[in-house]
């Protein structure tokens, strides 16, 4: 639902462990044949896979890969696949620390994304983005252009171009499928495995800590004072309240990310709030810029959530569909135990 250029910055912090382990299981779009060059000697054969409704085929593992905003860069490079990139794109936020030297290896092409001239200009092989907005005219261009041309293109089916074909939910399994097909195009299918399953024990491991007793209410505010975007049904927020057994305040309302209004929140009085902390600067960006404006508020200060303290931080990354989403479990198992 949010344009790429209102993501952000996600704290170190919460993501440092991403690496200790990594997750998956399919999505819909699945590998239809593939070969794996660790386990068959560098032979590998074609990979035929349908992206958000697009034929994509991969007659050979890419050597010349451009990866087109942070969230691919970081699946392709926990895969170790940096001496494959050439080129990456659109960094919102600081890299996770078990990949900056990885990163450091790889060209970066445009501060946001590149145009179709300078990605054409590095000879790609193989394009990946997990947001559409990398894949318009005006951007690297159009996905079917590319595949035309002999070079596929790969999209997250949580951000088709058309949204008929984009996941109507987010869940683990297809953020973890995702991760796998990257893998299976690479060849690499045995890192794959090894960063899913890391994934999964971690996802698996921060559901059973979640604490028991009465649902809590939760309402997850992810930016603005004035106009509050606070999370609805289908997104990651929906997903990871109901696997920790609690209830999205917002979950009748049909949109993964809605502007809400105070006054109806009100109404709603949440037990716990989960603030999404950005790093980017603007209005109501950061964790504690929404703690100040919540309790200074005459309409939020009276919130149960607030009166009680009852705040749950999480890098704002961490709530878009990536690498890092089951760092946003992991936080809000362990702030829920915290919280009285």
């Amino acid at each position: 639902m949010r344009p790429i250029t209102t993501k952000t910055a996600a704290s170190a912090a919460v993501t440092g462990a991403l690496l200790a382990g990594l997750v998956a299981c399919g999505n819909d779009d699945r590998p239809a044949a593939a070969g794996d060059s660790e386990n068959t000697g560098g032979k590998t054969a074609a990979v035929r896979l349908k992206s958000c409704g697009l034929d994509l085929n991969v007659t050979r593992p890419p050597r010349r890969a451009v990866a087109l905003e942070q969230n691919a860069t970081e699946i392709m490079l926990a895969l170790g696949l940096a001496d494959r990139m050439v080129g990456t794109s659109y960094q919102t936020d600081p890299v996770l620390p078990e990949l900056a030297d990885a990163y450091a290896k790889v060209p970066v092409l445009a501060k946001q994304y590149p145009g179709h001239e300078a990605v054409l200009a590095k000879e790609p092989d193989f394009l990946y983005s997990t947001l559409s907005s990398a894949f318009a005219p005006e951007a690297a261009g159009e996905r079917a252009g590319w595949a035309s041309a002999g070079v596929p293109a790969y999209l997250s089916a949580h951000d088709c171009e058309q949204k008929g074909l984009t996941r109507k939910d987010v869940t683990f399994d297809a953020i973890f499928g995702e991760i796998n097909d990257i893998a299976t195009v690479f060849g690499v299918k045995d890192r794959g495995t090894k960063v899913v399953d890391g994934l999964r024990a971690r996802l698996d491991r921060a559901v059973a800590a979640a604490p028991g007793g009465p649902g809590r209410d939760i309402m997850w505010y992810y930016s603005g004072t004035r106009t509050p975007y606070v999370a609805g049904k289908g997104g990651l927020p929906s997903t990871i309240s109901q696997l920790l057994g609690k209830k999205n305040t917002f979950d009748d309302v049909n949109q993964k990310w809605f502007a809400g209004g105070w006054e109806k929140i009100a109404d709603r009085n949440p037990d716990v709030i989960v603030l999404a902390d950005l790093t980017r600067g603007g209005d109501g960006d950061s964790a504690e810029a929404k703690k100040r404006f919540l309790r200074a508020d005459p309409v939020t200060s009276k919130l149960d959530a607030v009166r009680h303290n009852r705040f749950v931080v999480v890098p704002g990354s961490a709530v878009d569909p990536s690498l890092r989403s089951v760092s946003a479990v992991e936080a809000v198992s362990k702030g829920l135990g915290s919280l009285r």
